[in-house]
């Protein structure tokens, strides 16, 4: 497992702190998981389980009938 030092201003120490104590687990897992929650490269589980929510949105195919051609672009 790995080390990592890290300095924080007494505002972000303190939000860490809070949250830490709040949350029942240790510093460093808490750490963990708030990296991973940002870096990680999934789509958090509320998100996962909105798919197919609205049955009436519409499908790839439909959004790209109703729009228009693309104008020709201007040259740089």
């Amino acid at each position: 497992m790995a080390q990592i030092t890290i300095y924080l201003d007494r505002e972000t120490e303190a939000l860490v702190n809070r949250a830490v104590r709040q949350s029942g687990v240790s510093k460093s897992r808490w750490i963990a998981a708030a990296v991973r929650a940002r870096a990680g490269s999934e789509w958090p589980a509320g998100v996962v389980g909105l798919q197919g929510a609205w049955a009436d949105f519409p499908d790839l195919k439909d959004l790209r009938q109703t729009t228009g051609r693309d104008r020709k672009r201007g040259r740089l």
